[in-house]
């Protein structure tokens, strides 16, 4: 399949959005680290990494990645996008590796290898963009019903996990942080491909920001984009790096995609040999990011993770459930 100019102007844009964005993960967590040693962790309501160079570091350097990321999404869809985030996994694997001592096993090397397949096999068969002249035609699909029952199931099951499982399950279960973030993470790609197609057809001439829908649409990436880095900061200062990173991922890409087929429906106009094997090639990816989870941080398990696992077994009231088990 011969790719279109704006899916290689994508692939470029996110093949460099990994880089940066895996490396912030290793970055930010050293801010955390440092700044846990001297004030409340994160992962305990404390802000203290808010003094911490390291972390703005690391915040600067995933604002870079997210940014090109931003861009990515103005000229491919986000079947060809969101799955690259694989590699910086990799990254984040690799510099977690060397920098913070989680270490890789070998096994978390085939890992990476399939990563690499899986995103490969994506991007040589990604759907063709679809032609959008107006914000205006993107608000349309984001208010069809399907899209809008859609949101309203996320919004719900995130208003459950923020009100009732963060306080009881936040510091013993991951996967109630990280689905906080993938959640809301598919909804901000939506807003964020809404407010990057605006720019692009501002910038050829056509002003998008006379229209309300643009700027409904930069509301929603904001306040969403703050609560992600809110309860990422949280799961990244309380569970292994090596960990987070590509459960976030799976778990992101999973639910962004899905998005994805009921707002745009992007393989509408792909037959049925490119759909499987774009799948063939998600599949691919979701097992390599699970050698990553099942050999990264096994028996590798941080000083303050260790005393955060440490205090929720004590106050565990079944001592035979280990709560670094996600759900």
């Amino acid at each position: 399949m011969v790719m279109t100019t704006d899916n290689v102007h994508g692939l470029i844009l996110a093949l460099s959005s990994s880089v940066f964005i895996g490396s912030s993960f290793i970055i930010k967590k050293k801010g955390l680290k440092n700044a846990g040693s001297t004030g409340t962790r994160a992962g305990s309501g404390g802000y203290s990494y808010l003094y911490e160079p390291w972390w703005w570091a690391g915040m600067i350097t995933m604002i870079v990645g997210e940014v090109a990321n931003f861009a990515a999404y103005a000229y491919a869809p986000a079947i060809l996008v969101t799955p690259l985030g694989a590699l910086s996994i990799i990254f984040s694997a690799v510099l977690a590796h060397f920098i913070l001592e989680e270490k890789l096993h070998c096994f978390g090397v085939l890992g990476c290898i399939l990563c690499v397949v899986g995103s490969t096999t994506i991007v040589l068969h990604a759907p063709r963009e679809k032609d959008i002249e107006s914000v205006k035609q993107v608000w349309r699909l984001a208010t069809q019903p399907g899209f809008i029952v859609y949101t309203c199931l996320i919004l719900i099951v995130v208003l459950i996990l923020i009100f009732l499982c963060v306080p009881r399950y936040g510091h013993s279960h991951m996967i109630v942080y990280i689905g906080i973030c993938s959640l809301m993470g598919s909804l901000t790609v939506m807003s964020v491909k809404a407010v990057g197609i605006a720019l692009k057809l501002t910038f050829s001439g056509m002003n998008q920001f006379i229209y309300f829908q643009t700027w409904i649409f930069t509301v929603i990436v904001i306040i969403f984009s703050l609560t992600q880095i809110n309860y990422l900061n949280k799961a990244l200062d309380t569970f292994n790096t090596a960990v987070v990173s590509p459960v976030y991922y799976v778990m992101f890409t999973s639910f962004t995609i899905f998005a994805s087929m009921i707002m745009f429906k992007d393989w509408a106009s792909q037959n049925g040999s490119q759909i499987v094997t774009e799948l063939c090639g998600f599949v691919t990816i979701l097992s390599g990011t699970f050698l990553l989870h099942k050999t990264n941080g096994t028996g590798n398990v941080s000083p303050n993770d260790a005393s955060v696992l440490s205090t929720s077994i004590s106050s565990s009231p079944n001592p035979r459930v280990n709560p670094s088990d996600s759900c």
